[in-house]
């Protein structure tokens, strides 16, 4: 009965997905016919070609692969920055005796609390003041400050024995020759698995990019998506949509199988 379960819904999952794959094999004509193919057609090169041609009505007048350069650039960014300053946070918590240090800990965790949707106005207002619209230091840096990943990686430091702390002491060894030669290599899998989340994060990101950008060069896929459902007149190119979305899935997918070892090592490991 388990696995009757886990197929049904291994089935509701990948459904979406297979629609998605079979509608981008298809010319414009047969994707809108009912009813809808369930096997694959013979366009997928056409409509790859398409695609990734600079015709208007093809794309909708923006290139895919400026908009997955952006989207690659963002989620890049992100996921590095969210990982570089959760680190050094949680390093100071954990490991820096200092007044109102569990205070600065628990302002940290309440950021849960108040994400980007919560404060879109004032953040916005502060990146248009510093000039950052249309840029990508616009599109990261509101988004890089992580609750969740100090959390994580405090809890990883908190389960390391003092005894390496006092024998990195005994060294010589200074703070960060402790923090770059013994902490990051016993954190790599929490950092390869927060790593595979945060990519994800980032390039799925829809809400902040529409709100900040404003020219086409810094369009992203997912906006780009949605851009090409905006037809003048006529009916939307559902081939090219859905090549376009097969598309914007294949980053993630490949992150995620590159680094699915030490991703599920970072989520189920205790023994550090």
């Amino acid at each position: 009965m388990s696995h009757l379960i886990i197929i049904v819904g291994l089935l509701v999952i990948a459904f979406p997905v297979w629609i998605t794959i079979v509608a981008a094999t298809h010319d414009s004509v047969r994707v809108t016919q009912v009813p809808f193919p369930l096997l694959p057609g013979d366009q997928f090169f056409i409509n790859l070609k398409a695609m990734f041609s600079s015709r208007e009505e093809a794309i909708g007048g923006i290139p895919v692969g400026m908009m997955m350069l952006n989207s690659l650039v963002m989620a890049l960014m992100i996921a590095t920055g969210k990982i570089c300053i959760s680190l050094l946070s949680a390093f100071a918590i954990v490991y820096f005796k200092f007044r109102f240090r569990m205070f600065f800990f628990w302002m940290i965790f309440v950021t849960l609390m108040l994400p980007v949707e919560v404060r879109i106005l004032p953040t916005f207002e502060v990146v248009a003041d510093l000039g950052m619209l249309n840029t990508y230091w616009g599109l990261t840096i509101p988004l890089i400050a992580s609750a969740t990943a100090t959390f994580m990686f405090r809890q990883t430091f908190l389960s390391i024995p003092d005894e390496l702390l006092e024998a990195a002491r005994i060294d010589g060894a200074g703070p960060m020759r402790f923090f770059f030669d013994i902490l990051l290599p016993i954190s790599r899998t929490s950092i390869a698995a927060l790593f595979v989340i945060l990519f994800i994060f980032g390039w799925n990101q829809y809400l902040w990019p529409l709100l900040i950008t404003t020219e086409k060069s810094m369009y992203t896929i997912v906006m780009g998506i949605k851009s090409l459902l905006e037809t003048a007149d006529g009916e939307p190119a559902w081939h090219i949509i859905m090549m376009t979305a097969l598309m914007a899935m294949l980053p993630p997918v490949i992150v995620v199988l590159c680094m699915q070892n030490l991703f599920v090592k970072g989520l189920t490991e205790t023994e550090k």
